[in-house]
């Protein structure tokens, strides 16, 4: 099984590039929805994360309230830090065992879309490569303004807490270029799919 994280800052479009690659019968994982799963009441996350940023992260119901975490968080480099460390081994260990269900299934690749991947300026050990989906800054706060209704500050603060993305472009093994409009972005993933599905990446 080949594994290929698909990457990039808030609001540059994975999820967009994630559902194009799945239509053209890429299997894809969502480590965001993974990741909300493993906060669920009961999840493997829920009580250590709960220890740690405390009962005013839950909702009325007693589960993790996304937006109340978040801007904890998002406000505190320390904090978000405490949660990915946290958070991220369940992910992984969940990404790892859906995989082997596709292998099992006959598939020979997977992508895994997820915005913290090789945030130590490496591709992660568990991937056979790194693809990253950039586009500028300034439109990446329209569209979190557009599609989420968040504020320009709340969406420039939210950038300027993730790591640069485009550090990662010197050793990703494709960039999908997504300052253009849709059809830019899908004659991108579609080139990306048919290479996906053909066999191992080449180096760019």
């Amino acid at each position: 099984m080949r594994l290929y994280g698909l990457t990039g800052g808030i609001g540059a479009g994975k999820s967009e590039a994630a559902r194009l690659l799945a239509a053209r019968g890429v299997p894809v994982l969502d480590a965001d929805r993974i990741g909300h799963e493993v906060l669920l009441p009961g999840g493997p996350a829920f009580a250590p994360v709960v220890a740690a940023f405390g009962p005013g992260i839950l909702g009325p119901g007693g589960a993790v309230d996304r937006d109340r975490l978040a801007r904890v968080v998002f406000a505190d480099p320390d904090a978000l830090r405490r949660l990915n460390a946290l958070t991220h081994p369940e992910i992984f260990r969940e990404i790892a065992r859906r995989a082997a269900d596709f292998a099992a299934d006959g598939a020979e690749v997977c992508v895994v879309e997820a915005a913290l991947l090789g945030e130590d300026g490496r591709t992660p050990p568990m991937l056979s490569g790194l693809i990253l989906v950039s586009a500028p800054v300034d439109l990446r706060v329209r569209r979190l303004a557009a599609a989420r209704g968040m504020a320009e500050d709340e969406a420039r603060r939210r950038i300027a807490a993730q790591s640069d993305p485009e550090s990662k472009r010197a050793f990703a093994v494709r960039v999908l270029d997504n300052g253009g409009d849709l059809e830019h972005l899908q004659h991108q993933t579609d080139r990306l799919a048919e290479e996906l599905l053909a066999g191992p990446l080449p180096a760019k």
